[in-house]
């Protein structure tokens, strides 16, 4: 039997919308898919099925997911309800640097500059004069994190703190909240297991996915969203994979959520232990807990058991074990197929940025979204600018986790004593010692982190630089300690009113939107 994805005929001189067929559902899939209905005027299929479970690699995301949110139109109370979803100010590196040693990377700005000068350059020269506390006292996100505090101001009453967000949801219930959101605006979901995909013999182009049973799905344009079978990308003409695991060599993790005792904590944990890292992602209903490590240092019964012995109640589930190469599809849009997700590559959660790259992904094919009947060379040639802004972001995002290994003093431990000694990336080796020997830092282009981010990680690794800047000292020293007590003393006057995280959370979230406390309401920041 036949099934034909097709689109209405062009009247009155419109053109036919493109026919996009989606392969694969989860977070990826239905990432898309939601984009796709609300965004544009595509006509979307996607094909899934229920047999095949999905990895579900991150639960917890940075601010750039409010935008995608936004963008669809979402409300933020109901989809916190519907994904079970607490609020995140930031995460947190546990003996990272070394055992018994910790610092938040948490968003948004850190202090507040004077002239040209940035904030940490000031803070180093308040260090050297013995007046300068731990740089995280200076960062509203912190602070508020660590007292487990959280609040949104309403918009319209003047200057707002700059505090922002991001969260921990359950990202199966994200999947199936997007699907509903899909569904209802036109997606048509198609259960069944892709057996291969048809290629055009002149092209390489696929020209339908061929379903069990015989059942065909054609369309003009495919995305991949099968994860690491990476179905349909992988098969394309001249692809290929680029791996980073000599920077990045942690290949494998296990996961099982846990009982939680509703102390929703506003930040993600990233603990280090000899092998790698856990993580611990709060939820409303459970804890997400994760083992990351290298399996030449470490084996998956030890690391299960690892895992199973530092989580805060008891498991709800069996460990779910997972092997992946870090690095990305050379190109992620090759012919008329793209990759999204795990297709695309695989980049360990440590930073939150596996939901962000399915998002700029989706974000980046929508502003170069192929015209329906589209000629070969014009989609080549958008296909290569969007695998060269893909390589960028994809290699930036690399360097500054390899950045959290390498900048070790871990003494001792043969994994940890291997990252501190392996040849760096040109780029960031000359980043470090920029900053080691200056403090000067820049953003390249469009690169993910700020400076105020490469600034707390560098600074929480123990990467010192030598000296402030010059013009520093020319600040009173009475004058700079004058700025650094009233940037705190304006951070204690803001977090000291705000509700407990999980307080504000419950009021957040009430059924009904209208009996929410004013304060507490969603507001179109």
């Amino acid at each position: 039997m036949a099934v034909t994805h097709t689109s209405s005929p062009t009247s009155g001189g419109r053109r036919a919308p493109l026919r996009v067929a989606i392969a694969g559902g989860g977070t990826a899939g239905w990432m898309a898919a939601a984009a796709l209905a609300r965004l544009t005027g595509c006509e979307v299929a996607l094909v899934e099925s229920d047999a095949i479970g999905t990895v579900g690699v991150g639960e917890a995301t940075i601010p750039q997911i409010r935008l995608f949110n936004r963008g669809l139109g979402i409300d933020e109370a109901e989809f916190l309800r519907e994904t079970k979803g607490t609020f995140k100010l930031g995460i947190e590196f546990d003996g990272w640097r070394k055992a018994g040693t910790g610092y938040m990377h948490a968003f948004g700005s850190v202090g507040r500059g004077a002239g040209l000068l940035p904030f940490h350059q000031l803070w180093l020269r308040g260090r050297e004069l013995g007046m300068a506390k731990d740089l995280g006292a200076y960062s509203l996100n912190e602070q508020a994190a660590r007292a487990g505090r959280m609040q949104i101001w309403p918009a319209g009453q003047g200057a707002q703190p700059d505090m922002p967000w991001a969260y921990h949801f359950d990202a199966a219930l994200y999947a199936a909240y997007l699907r509903r959101f899909a569904e209802a605006r036109g997606v048509a979901r198609i259960e069944g297991r892709i057996e291969t995909a048809e290629k055009d013999g002149e092209s390489g182009d696929i020209a339908a996915l061929v379903l069990d049973g015989g059942r065909r799905i054609e369309a003009e344009f495919f995305i991949d969203c099968t994860g690491f079978r990476a179905r349909l990308a992988g098969d394309m003409p001249g692809q290929s994979f680029a791996d980073w695991s000599h920077w990045l060599p942690c290949d494998r993790a296990v996961a099982v959520p846990c009982e939680t005792g509703g102390g929703f904590t506003p930040y993600t944990r990233a603990a280090a232990h000899a092998a790698g890292w856990q993580w611990r992602i709060p939820l409303q209903h459970r804890i997400g807990n994760g083992l990351v490590y290298c399996s030449e240092f470490l084996s998956d019964d030890e690391a299960e058991a690892q895992l199973l012995a530092n989580l805060d109640g008891a498991p709800l589930g069996i460990p779910n074990r997972l092997r992946f190469t870090t690095g990305m599809r050379a190109a992620p849009w090759r012919g008329n197929c793209l990759a999204l997700g795990l297709a695309a590559g695989f980049l360990e959660p440590l930073e939150s940025t596996s939901i962000h790259l399915i998002q700029s992904g989706i974000a980046r094919f929508l502003s170069m979204l192929p015209r329906p009947g589209s000629p070969a060379g014009e989609t080549a040639a958008t296909a290569g600018e969007f695998n060269r802004q893909s390589a960028f972001e994809w290699s930036a995002i690399r360097d500054f986790l390899i950045l959290h290994y390498a900048a070790n003093d871990r003494r001792g431990e043969p994994f940890w004593d291997r990252a501190r000694a392996m040849e760096l990336p040109a780029g960031l080796a000359d980043r470090i010692e920029l900053f080691r020997s200056t403090g000067y830092l820049s953003r390249e282009h469009d690169e993910l982190f700020t400076e105020a981010g490469w600034t707390q990680v560098l600074l929480g690794q123990g990467v010192m630089p030598r000296a402030a800047h010059p013009n520093a000292d020319a600040l009173d020293p009475a004058a700079l300690q004058r700025l650094l007590a009233g940037i705190e003393s304006d951070i204690a006057a803001t977090v000291g009113p705000m509700p407990g995280h999980a307080e504000f959370l419950r009021a957040f979230c009430m059924p009904q939107s209208d009996t929410r406390p004013a304060a507490t309401k969603e507001t179109a920041r």
